[in-house]
């Protein structure tokens, strides 16, 4: 099992920076990737960002340019820098982890923190 906490949330204005962070727990040696999801009210969780062990990173066209995921495997750690902040960007944002664990069997897995509020005013 893998725990994330998620914390950094806040309000800003428009244009500001957060920087959001999220440390995982248990079998954290089974984590290939890391990376930040969001949800803003009536609409579907959406990928923000992804970093995988080897460094490989993936974000989605509204962020490019404006946010930077950063990993510390060894801190089992994985933080999102959020800079020019937009209203758009209000939403819940939620650590995710995923894992190749082999008990009881070959398996992949999804964990999830609770999620940490942005909110960005205009």
């Amino acid at each position: 099992q893998v725990q994330l906490v998620e914390s950094g949330g806040g309000l800003v204005h428009s244009g500001g920076s957060l920087r959001l962070s999220c440390v995982a727990s248990g079998n954290t040696f089974s984590i290939n990737a890391m990376g930040w999801y969001r949800q803003a009210p009536g609409k579907e969780r959406e990928l923000v960002a992804t970093i995988t062990s080897g460094g490989s990173t993936n974000y989605a066209d509204s962020v490019k340019g404006r946010f930077t995921i950063s990993r510390d495997v060894a801190k089992n750690a994985v933080y999102l820098l959020m800079s020019s902040l937009k209203p758009e960007d209000t939403a819940v944002y939620y650590c995710n982890a995923k894992t190749t664990e082999l008990v009881p069997y070959y398996r992949r897995m999804d964990y999830w923190g609770k999620g940490t509020l942005v909110t960005v005013s205009s």
